[in-house]
């Protein structure tokens, strides 16, 4: 009787239910395992079961071919993109659109460099970009973009991005990596993309539309025309080594398209531009669409990447899809401020 006293109370002290002692058990046996306890050995088999990963919901665009979802894209964004061109009081839309663009631009260059263990400065390459596309806004074509501004501002963003490195501090083995993509970011987004901004604010407005419809008709169809073509007639590669996918098919279906462009815009609703400039300007863009894209094609694949982001379905990121337009912009500037000055 003792015993089975002590056996009560010890049980008591720990777990605050009675023990269940059966016949047969010796004095001092440890209690009856509950079911559901963490001392139940069913339970622990089911515990060291391995548990099968949680998989992340698929997009919803993710079984939509991407030939198709570049066209659902178009359809919801151009619309936008054509009234901030065409109303001449949606101006600052078009300077909000390209803003913010260049900041996912800019943003998505900044994944770029991470994948390769390359620490560029954001706030910088913000900060550098916002001074730069303020110069942009206020530039007067008459006079031309003021470079006398814009190389301090290069000059304060270059000394800035090397402080701003130092004082993070140690370690400093990838300094000249990490500088460098932060002065580049800024470079190939904002100082190529800011000259868009120029066109449309800069310009008188009947002009400006006219540009930039002019602009963008020949870059987006030669660009359809070169994916499209190339994925029903591609058969010879055009920069295997770069991009797989492009072919010299493609390409010349995309030159081809251009110049259509070029022409249809000079009959529709450019007859200032005579096809003489036209046809010339339209060329010379594709190629350097096609330089641009492939440019852009090997920065990803220094990085290990497909695309820069996912955000745009069918196209992937926003600087995929600026690529083109990116080395095209000073050239539609320039060539506007000779020709109509």
């Amino acid at each position: 009787m003792p015993f089975r006293v002590i056996s009560w109370i010890e049980f008591l002290r720990t777990e605050g239910d009675p023990p269940n002692h059966t016949k047969g058990s010796t004095l001092g046996s440890s209690p009856t395992v509950r079911e559901g306890s963490s001392d139940d050995p069913s339970t622990n088999r089911e515990h060291l079961k391995p548990q099968t990963p949680k998989q992340k919901p698929k997009s919803k665009f993710a079984g939509i071919p991407p030939s198709i979802a570049r066209v659902l894209t178009a359809v919801v964004l151009l619309p936008i993109l054509i009234a901030s061109i065409v109303i001449a009081r949606l101006a600052l839309l078009f300077v909000l659109i390209a803003a913010v663009a260049m900041v996912i631009a800019l943003y998505e260059f900044w994944l770029l460099a991470r994948r390769q263990q390359v620490k560029a400065d954001l706030a910088t390459m913000f900060l550098g970009g916002v001074a730069l596309l303020t110069i942009f806004y206020f530039a007067d074509p008459r006079t031309g973009v003021d470079f006398e501004m814009m190389q301090a501002i290069v000059l304060v963003f270059t000394m800035g991005a090397l402080a701003s490195a130092m004082l993070r501090g140690a370690p400093f083995d990838k300094m000249i990596m990490s500088v460098g993509a932060t002065v580049l970011g800024v470079l190939y987004v904002v100082l190529l993309g800011g000259h868009l901004v120029a066109v449309r604010v800069g310009f008188a407005a009947p002009l400006s539309r006219h540009l930039l419809a002019f602009f963008f008709l020949v870059i987006m169809s030669a660009d359809s025309a070169a994916y499209y073509g190339g994925r029903m007639f591609g058969s010879h590669k055009l920069a295997p080594g770069v991009s797989p996918g492009k072919t010299w098919e493609g390409a010349i279906a995309g030159m081809m398209i251009s110049l259509l462009a070029a022409a249809l815009a000079h009959v529709w609703f450019f007859p200032e531009l005579p096809l003489r400039f036209a046809l010339p300007l339209a060329a010379a863009m594709n190629v350097l669409s096609v330089v641009g894209d492939l440019t852009e094609s090997a920065l990803k694949r220094s990085a290990g990447a497909k695309d820069t982001a996912n955000i745009l379905p069918g196209h992937g990121g926003v600087l995929d899809r600026l690529d083109s337009l990116l080395f095209n912009a000073p050239v539609i500037y320039y060539f506007a401020r000779l020709y109509f000055k």
